[in-house]
């Protein structure tokens, strides 16, 4: 059976052709031009978040050297904390300044007792007995240079006796507790904390 469309009405052949065309187009729509399309689509997202991650590099990188400033500062601050309490290492030497100076304000230290050393959670405080014989004028130069320490010394307990017998360069008896502070490199963590964490862990 031969068919053909030049036997058909003018109409029919018009219709023909029409569906012929829509088939066409819906074979180059699905089979072409939707792939390409969602290619592009999913290239044009990815597009989008790399900007976005350009953007987010870029106002990072505007803000580095502020992020620099800061680190700098405080690492200054670091330095100044160390230059207030010392580590561990300097604590006795700093220590035995302290009674170098008590000499040097005419003082006779009759004990110098280190007790023992008391751990916080960043630092560790370490006290001295001290038992000094000198005047009231002499002891007041000595705690104004200590006062006058760049590290930190407290001084605690003070107890002034005047003597019962005085003399030109002994009129009194003073004990106190003289207290420096060591910064810790690794800070102390209660046994109660650590077992929190191991917990959570």
């Amino acid at each position: 059976m031969n068919f053909s469309l030049t036997k058909l009405p003018w109409w029919a052949q018009i219709c023909a052709f029409m569906v012929l065309a829509v088939a066409l187009v819906a074979v180059y729509y699905f089979y072409y031009e939707a792939p390409v399309r969602e290619d592009f689509s999913q290239r044009q997202h990815q597009l989008t978040l790399l900007r976005a991650d350009i953007t987010k590099g870029m106002t990072t990188a505007a803000k580095l050297p502020e992020f620099r400033a800061q680190v700098a500062d405080l690492e200054s601050r670091l330095q100044n904390l160390k230059a207030v309490l010392p580590d561990e290492k300097d604590a006795e030497d700093l220590l035995r300044r302290m009674q170098t100076v008590a000499v040097q304000s005419n003082l006779t230290i009759k004990s110098f007792k280190p007790a023992p050393t008391v751990t916080k959670t960043l630092h560790a405080e370490w006290p001295i007995q001290l038992e000094l014989e000198g005047t009231y004028h002499n002891f007041a130069i000595f705690a104004d240079r200590v006062g006058k320490f760049t590290r930190i010394i407290n001084i605690t307990g003070l107890d002034l006796k005047g003597r019962d017998k005085p003399s030109a360069n002994l009129t009194m008896n003073a004990s106190c507790v003289a207290t420096t502070f060591v910064l810790l490199d690794k800070p102390n963590v209660p046994k109660k904390e650590k077992g929190a964490a191991a917990k959570g862990a």
